[in-house]
């Protein structure tokens, strides 16, 4: 029954903000093995840290909030587990304080019978395939070389990748809540992907110019991507039902600029230039 099945959701961080109060959230330093940044304040005593027991804290820079991921995979038990951003959440309401409408235990409890999986709600390219808005503003070689190991690890996810990089929309922000077991499925599949890609770009036979620290965090957004694949695969194979999905409204806790995000956006389709700042609601 519901009432016996236990979530957990850790928020990834990399500095103090402010938490949610609920109980099934796990403040979670991400990163915490790698040096803090300089302008940054210290973080609370109160969350826990992503460098301890089974993890890949290390990789922090290039896998952003993978590295809490993987921890909440390795070190967590629940029937549920979820990942959410310390400046994004998923919100049933709008609120005057956001925080105030953050998802709660009592909210999400009714549903777990019945949903297998927790997603924000489609983020929406309209004038971008998620192939073009990658090729646009980032290093599509990237891309690219992550098909060319799904074929040869898991060839029978191609269709898959195929026809979600043609869409133009997709789940987003590496934001889900899922059933452990499905967790699980996930995470052993998306880690020998990116290890490969990893070791691939290392030894240099995936070609790249020098990177930015921005845009050296490409492992993070592949993942983001090929989450989407996944998914696909598992619905068009029978191993999850359409009904078992369902989408959750989210919010960011911050005021956003969006005309900036606009134009940043219409630059990298037009005129080719790259991303090189964080545009929270177009990427992770």
């Amino acid at each position: 029954m519901a009432e016996d099945k236990t979530v957990k959701i850790i928020v990834a961080a990399h500095k103090a903000f402010r938490m949610p109060e609920d109980e099934m959230y796990v403040p979670l330093h991400v990163g915490a093995d790698c040096k803090p940044a300089a302008d940054g304040p210290p973080l609370s005593r109160g969350y826990l840290n992503d460098n301890t027991g089974d993890n890949i804290s290390i990789k922090n820079p290039g896998y952003c909030e993978l590295t809490g991921l993987y921890w909440a995979w390795k070190n967590l038990e629940s029937d549920y587990i979820g990942l959410v951003h310390y400046r994004r959440h998923f919100c049933l309401h709008r609120t005057r304080d956001p925080f105030d409408g953050v998802l709660k235990y009592s909210e999400i409890k009714p549903l777990l019978d019945k949903t297998r999986v927790f997603l924000p709600k489609k983020r929406k390219y309209y004038i971008e395939t998620i192939y073009s808005h990658y090729k646009h503003t980032h290093y599509i070689t990237q891309l690219d070389a992550t098909r060319g190991i799904i074929a040869e690890r898991c060839p029978e996810y191609i269709p898959s990748f195929d026809r979600i990089t043609k869409r133009r929309w997709g789940y987003m922000f590496n934001m889900m809540i899922m059933e452990t077991s499905l967790l699980d499925a996930y995470c052993k599949w998306l880690f020998d992907i990116l290890y490969e890609l990893e070791r691939r770009v290392n030894e240099g036979s995936v070609k790249m110019p020098e990177l930015s620290s921005f845009q050296a965090r490409f492992y993070g957004r592949i993942s983001e991507i090929i989450f989407n694949v996944w998914l696909d695969y598992c619905i068009s194979s029978g191993k999850l039902k359409k009904d078992e999905i369902r989408e959750l409204p989210w919010r960011f806790m911050e005021k956003q600029n969006l005309f900036k995000k606009a134009l940043n956006f219409l630059k990298a389709k037009y005129l080719g230039i790259r991303y090189e700042v964080k545009i929270d609601t177009l990427i992770g």
